[in-house]
C-alpha cells in the first residue's frame, strides 16, 4: 500500500473540509438529513467548493453530533433543538458582549437576556424529564401488570379478562397482556 505524501504542514494552516457524503458516512446521517437541518437553520457548512458543494470543517461536525444526540438519544424535537442552539449561540454572543463593555446597565441587560435563555432551557429540559418520568412510570405499570398475572399462573388461576384502557395500559385493545 503506497503511503500518502506527508501534508502536516498544509492540514495545520487550514482544517480539513469534508463533503456532505464524508460527513453523512462519518456521523451515521442522512445527506438529506444534513441539507435539511441546513435548510430550517441549524446549521451553515463551513465553506462551499468552486463547484458549489457543502463543505464541513470539525465545528460543523461537533454541532451535528450535538443534534444528533439531542434528536436521537435525548429525544428532542428539531424544533426545541433549534430552541436550544439558538441560546447556546446566544450565550457565546453574550459572553464577548459583557466582556466588550464596563457599562453597568449594558452588564445588567446582558446578564437578564442570559437568564431568560437559561431558564428556558431549564424549562425544555425539565418538560423532557417529566414526560420521561411519566413514560416509566407507565411501563412500571405494565410490568407490575404482567407480574400479577405471573402470579396468577403461578398459583393456578387463569388471569381474568380485564379492560386494558382502565389500567392505563397501552396495549391494543383485543390482544393480551
Amino acid at each position: 500500500m503506497t503511503q500518502a505524501p506527508d501534508t502536516t504542514d498544509a492540514r495545520q494552516s487550514s482544517p480539513r473540509l469534508l463533503r456532505i457524503q464524508e460527513v453523512a458516512s462519518e456521523l451515521g446521517l442522512t445527506t438529506r438529513s444534513i441539507r435539511y437541518y441546513e435548510e430550517i437553520g441549524l446549521l451553515e457548512p463551513a465553506a462551499r467548493s468552486e463547484g458549489a458543494y457543502r463543505l464541513y470543517d470539525a465545528d460543523d461536525l461537533e454541532r451535528l453530533r450535538f443534534i444528533k444526540g439531542l434528536r436521537d438519544d435525548a429525544g428532542f424535537s428539531l424544533a426545541e433543538v433549534a430552541t436550544l442552539l439558538e441560546d447556546d449561540a446566544a450565550r457565546a454572543r453574550n459572553r464577548e458582549r459583557f466582556r466588550a463593555t464596563r457599562d453597568p446597565g449594558e452588564r445588567r441587560a446582558i446578564l437578564t437576556d442570559a437568564m431568560t435563555r437559561v431558564d428556558r432551557q431549564v424549562d425544555t429540559l425539565r418538560r423532557k424529564v417529566t414526560r420521561l418520568e411519566g413514560m416509566i412510570a407507565e411501563a412500571e405499570g405494565r410490568r407490575a401488570h404482567l407480574r400479577d398475572h405471573l402470579a396468577e399462573i403461578e398459583a393456578g388461576q387463569d388471569p381474568a379478562p380485564h379492560d386494558h384502557a382502565r389500567l392505563g395500559s397501552r396495549a391494543p385493545r383485543g390482544r393480551p397482556a
